[in-house]
């Protein structure tokens, strides 16, 4: 019943995570909600008999309630021409009269019963939405029909049931309605100005804040120097260790190559190795303006690509290269940086200490390098003379199988790099961190890092192969390594997976490239699966590919959602 004289909470719903089955896989999922008949105990982190299946996405204090409007139903009723759509349907925790999108802005705070609350964000777009629902393209359409809905933490608990008045106690700043910042993060058309509003609300949530800041700063970014792959000459081969060696890339016709940003890879195709053809990806060790490229790449005893470039390439040989990519890049900040690397992860830190040398920069610069001993540590020579050409610089290298003498010689400790050894190095805890080597060094020093205090949302790493896979409630994922898809080869353009060694067929009735990895057991990333969110946008290294249904907003140039992406060519793509 609608039309009260102020916003009403109409239930209160709660449901328990249960496993549903979801194209032929297991979700574990709480989307199914029920109303409570009396009075419910709202607590910090939910209501009492309520539970998320995903805590990844979903609940935590800043998504303790899930608010959803009678009006919005009604607007769906009609949509999708249904009429058995009930409280608790769209997946809300509190249904209510009134409280519309379009005027609850972020921070207002509400009075319900004898709890408060406050508006953090607004619905996440997820694709368990659409599986309660029936209807799978309901996360684009909340977000493309403004009705998302939001969430709410709870600033004091206490008990609430229907029929409660809903009173406003207070409202947040800048007046950015829930409407608005769900299409600020997923609509094109941004306003800047109402971005850096939004991003300073307190009562935003840490995550979404992050994204806007991300959003703002990819504004001023450059798209990558060139479309696809070209033709890059190879002008020096130079052995560094007896299993590191640097390759030297330039135009054929001399001309400089577009600047790259301190801290960005190239992907390279290597002719000879296929058909198709490998691909590999490799940071660059250079200065990012040098008008050439550099890369150091170490030799692994059963790695194709790496003992071709380390032993059989020669100054010369053409080599087709991407344009420099990655989001691993050096900030423009004035605080201190902590470059930490581990074996041949000195690559990209290293590229960021030429930046930071050529701009003579005055920030307080840590220096951390784990190396088994001097035969294994490469580029040291240039990274100690780059250091030395720096103001305010702590350099700190670490061999774990060197002789005594040999640490002597290069004023290297003993081990590895610990918890124990930052914490008596006393890193700043205000630093932003940057971290590449093996997954397990990036993976430990994250954590150490964090546990000295530092913010994990300053603290970046670098991950060569496939990237985690992001598949929120999926249940009793095998750990399988990329394969082809069962069944016959697909007869259509050929897909090949960079990062992860893989190259097949599409297939007819495949569905969307992120069907056909899923299929193939390569790592993915996604959430709405709709062309909302863009958690699957992924570098698209060459070809070409078309959209259906059409994205709300296209990705950045050079990358492709690959949850409604097909090929139309043969494609590379960054996975």
């Amino acid at each position: 019943m609608t039309g009260t004289a102020g916003p009403v909470l109409l239930s209160v719903n709660v449901g328990m995570p249960k496993d549903v089955s979801w194209k032929g896989r297991t979700v574990h999922t709480g989307v199914w909600k029920h109303p409570v008949a009396g009075p419910a105990t709202v607590r910090r982190l939910n209501i009492d008999g309520d539970g998320q299946g995903d805590r990844d996405g979903h609940g935590g204090e800043q998504r303790a309630v899930l608010v959803y409007q009678i009006q919005s139903y009604e607007y769906w009723r009609s949509y999708f021409g249904r009429d058995d759509f009930g409280y608790g349907h769209f997946g809300e925790n509190l249904s209510v009269d009134g409280l519309p999108d379009d005027e609850v802005c972020i921070g207002d705070r509400y009075r319900i019963g004898t709890a408060e609350f406050e508006v953090t964000r607004p619905r996440v777009t997820c694709y368990r939405v659409g599986l309660r629902t029936a209807e799978p393209e309901l996360p684009a359409l909340l977000v493309g029909h403004h009705r998302p809905g939001f969430y709410m933490r709870v600033v004091h608990e206490g008990r609430i049931q229907a029929g409660d008045q809903i009173i406003k106690t207070r409202t947040g700043p800048y007046g950015v309605t829930v409407a608005e910042a769900d299409a600020l993060l997923y609509l094109p058309g941004r306003d800047p100005a109402r971005l850096l509003d939004a991003s300073r609300i307190p009562a935003l949530s840490p995550g979404w804040q992050g994204s806007f800041r991300d959003l703002l700063a990819a504004a001023q970014d450059t798209v990558p120097g060139w479309t696809g792959f070209r033709p890059l000459r190879v002008t020096e081969v130079v052995p560094e260790t007896g299993a590191v060696s640097s390759i030297y890339l330039a135009a054929p016709d001399g001309s400089p190559l577009p600047a790259a940003r301190a801290g960005q890879y190239l992907t390279l195709r290597i002719p000879g190795g296929g058909p198709p053809a490998p691909v590999r990806s490799y940071s660059l060790s250079s200065a990012p303006d040098a008008g050439t490229y550099r890369i150091s790449v170490k030799r692994e005893p059963h790695g194709l690509v790496s003992r071709c470039l380390t032993g059989g390439v020669r100054a010369g040989a053409v080599l087709d290269v991407a344009a420099p990519r990655g989001d691993f890049v050096l900030d423009s900040g004035t605080g201190p940086v902590l470059l930490i690397s581990a074996g041949i992860g000195v690559t990209p830190v290293l590229s960021m200490l030429h930046a930071l040398a050529t701009v003579r920069s005055d920030r307080d610069i840590w220096w951390l390098h784990g190396a088994r001993g001097p035969r294994e540590h490469a580029l040291a020579a240039e990274a100690k003379a780059l250091l030395a050409s720096l103001p305010h610089v702590h350099e700190h290298v670490f061999y774990s199988a060197a002789t005594p003498a040999e640490r002597s010689l290069a004023h290297a400790a003993p081990g590895r790099l610990t918890e124990d050894t930052l914490r008596a190095l006393a890193v700043p805890a205000d630093a932003s961190a940057y971290i590449c080597g093996p997954a397990p060094f990036m993976t430990d020093i994250h954590e150490a890092l964090t546990g000295l205090g530092l913010d994990a949302a300053r603290i970046r790493t670098e991950l060569f192969g496939a990237l985690p896979s992001t598949n929120p409630g999926l249940t009793g994922q095998r750990r399988r390594p990329p394969h082809p898809p069962p069944g016959p080869a697909g007869t259509g353009p050929e897909v090949v997976f960079a990062r992860s060694g893989l190259s097949v067929p599409f297939a007819t009735g495949r569905g969307s490239v992120l069907d056909l990895a899923d299929a193939c057991d390569v790592p993915t990333r996604w959430s709405c699966r709709t062309g909302v969110c863009h958690t699957c946008a992924t570098p698209l290294l060459s070809g070409d590919i078309a959209y259906a249904p059409d994205p709300l907003e296209p990705p950045p140039d050079g990358q492709v959602l690959i949850c409604c992406a097909r090929p139309r060519t043969d494609i590379v793509l960054d996975m």
